[in-house]
């Protein structure tokens, strides 16, 4: 007896549970604001995610941002915090968790610029890579290795040592170059503009004119 009723009450909660997501389901349908996005399909996606073109070195992006490349918008996906404390230059703050608001829409959902999106590493916009992908965006990029590369690659990037290639001291030129554009100060640079201190300028010697004196006018 005890059995049945239990059996019966079982029944009820499921019966009622499957009419409550009917109802659901149904409201769903008539809601106004609702649209659906149809997006890509999961194997487009996932030929999307696993290909190394979405990523953009911090080589190629110094050179983008020192060259004053326009086609190009970066979004930094990281808290507010952190993105006052230390951000790429022209870069606009907007959080993973924001990120698809309708106000940030226009930004992301264009074909006239590429998408850079980076954070600390690349998990969060990894993130934001793949959701901004599957709505069907276009031109979206991710920063390979976030700030934390950036700064160990164009802000302070590793001497080599004179046993590597012609190569390597190329391209460790060309990042000290883009670091030095980026506020680094280096100790040769330094030394230069503590030595250039101490050479006498010349002062620049302004001759005066004198003004000629008037007539006197008229007499008496």
């Amino acid at each position: 007896m005890v059995k049945k009723t239990v059996a019966k009450f079982l029944s009820f909660r499921y019966k009622l549970l499957a009419l409550i997501l009917v109802v659901l389901a149904g409201g769903l349908l008539v809601l106004p604001k609702y649209q659906k996005q149809k997006g890509i399909k999961s194997e487009q996606l996932l030929s999307n995610a696993i290909s190394p073109e979405r990523y953009i070195s911090t080589d190629q992006l110094a050179d983008k941002i020192i060259n004053q490349d326009p086609s190009f918008i970066l979004i930094d996906v990281r808290d507010e915090d952190s993105y006052n404390n230390y951000s790429l230059p022209n870069a606009l703050n907007i959080p993973l968790q924001n990120l698809l608001d309708q106000d940030f829409e226009g930004y992301l959902n264009q074909n006239q610029f590429d998408v850079i999106f980076y954070s600390n590493d690349n998990f969060y916009a990894d993130q934001a890579w793949i959701l901004c992908d599957r709505l069907g965006y276009k031109n979206l990029r991710v920063l390979n290795g976030g700030i934390n590369k950036w700064f160990t690659t164009i802000i302070n990037p590793t001497e080599p040592t004179e046993t590597m290639s012609t190569e390597e001291h190329k391209l460790y030129s060309t990042r000290k170059a883009a670091s030095m554009f980026f506020g680094v100060m280096y100790p040769d640079q330094m030394m230069a503009e503590d030595s250039n201190l101490n050479i006498p300028v010349p002062k620049k010697v302004i001759t005066v004119k004198k003004k000629k004196k008037r007539a006197a006018e008229g007499g008496c």
